[in-house]
């Protein structure tokens, strides 16, 4: 993670917004406030960001529809903040694209651990990618450039991913043909999808196959294997 990474905290809480800026610029990250969507997008427009906080419970826009507004955007990390505990929330929050879940009441390292964790995912970590290597997956009528982190139909157009969504095709691409376990996946080797719960894999499965299936109700290309996990189907070339 670089130490002079950007994060903007939208949190309307003075005290925990204030305490929690001193704690993470402490730790060498470079940290903007804001109160409220409108703070927020007035910053988004005058500054690079590379991971946002969003608190759900704001005045005004709430948490989670700035998360599905800034997340169809592009791929910026985000993690939600709330008192919230629920699987339901956790599930909710993830589905309108964020990265990771933080419940109040947490510890400001347990916070300070999830954004590194968030940063590092949204790094180039595969040894393609780290050498400067240009490297294309092509699939079926998809091609993923994991030098721009773009993916890219046959046609051209452009389709926007998480980088968890990114990661997780990766992974996908890397072993076709091959049955990758919840835990395989939790559990790679370059932390990319260092996920806090195995419902989250199932979440991120089900939004990339919105994006990259004909019929994401009847998948082809992301199978699930009854009591194993997924399996990637279609034939994938490095070019």
């Amino acid at each position: 993670m670089d130490s002079s990474s950007h994060v903007l905290l939208v949190e309307d809480d003075a005290e925990i917004r204030e305490l929690l800026a001193a704690f993470l610029r402490r730790n060498g990250l470079r940290v903007s406030l804001a109160s409220d969507g409108r703070e927020m997008d007035q910053l988004l427009s005058v500054s690079a960001v590379d991971l946002l906080i969003l608190d759900v419970m704001l005045p005004d826009e709430d948490g989670l529809s700035l998360c599905r507004r800034v997340r169809a955007a592009g791929g910026m990390p985000i993690i939600m903040l709330t008192a919230r505990g629920q699987e339901v929330d956790r599930i909710l929050g993830l589905e309108m694209g964020a990265d990771d879940y933080v419940t109040k009441p947490f510890s400001s390292r347990e916070l300070l651990a999830r954004i590194r964790a968030v940063l590092r995912r949204s790094e180039i970590t595969a040894p393609e990618r780290r050498s400067g290597r240009r490297t294309v997956f092509a699939f079926a009528h998809w091609r993923l450039d994991l030098a721009t982190r773009k993916l890219y139909s046959d046609d051209g157009l452009r389709v926007a991913l998480t980088s968890s969504e990114f990661e997780l095709l990766v992974a996908f691409c890397e072993h076709p043909n091959s049955v990758l376990t919840r835990e395989q996946l939790i559990d790679s080797p370059h932390e990319t999808l260092s996920l806090s719960f195995d419902r989250s894999i199932d979440v991120y499965v089900s939004r990339l196959r919105r994006k990259i299936e004909r019929d994401p109700r009847h998948p082809q290309l992301i199978e699930t294997v009854r009591s194993g996990g997924y399996i990637f189907t279609p034939k994938v070339n490095r070019v």
